[in-house]
């Protein structure tokens, strides 16, 4: 999947696949589920995911959206993902 670096809805806030930083530990993860002040993210190349205020994440830069779709391609090729 693809996402631009600019992956947001109207009101500023990332959409469903994005990649963004948790700014409170400084992990990666995608954007599964959005509420109002909630973001669902999980590992790029899966394992457990995790609740994140939505105001403690900053969007990914290409070159770490690229890190995160080059280990989800390794996982996937090593059978360890099933998405």
């Amino acid at each position: 999947m693809t996402v631009s670096t600019d992956a947001q809805e109207a009101d500023g806030g990332p959409t469903k696949g994005a990649y963004v930083i948790d700014t409170r530990c400084g992990e990666i993860g995608e954007v599964v589920r959005r509420s109002d002040a909630t973001l669902r993210l999980r590992p790029p190349a899966g394992g457990r995911g995790w609740d994140c205020p939505a105001d403690a994440v900053r969007t990914a830069t290409a070159r770490e959206q690229l890190d995160a779709r080059t280990a989800l391609a390794n996982a996937r090729s090593r059978g360890d993902v099933c998405r």
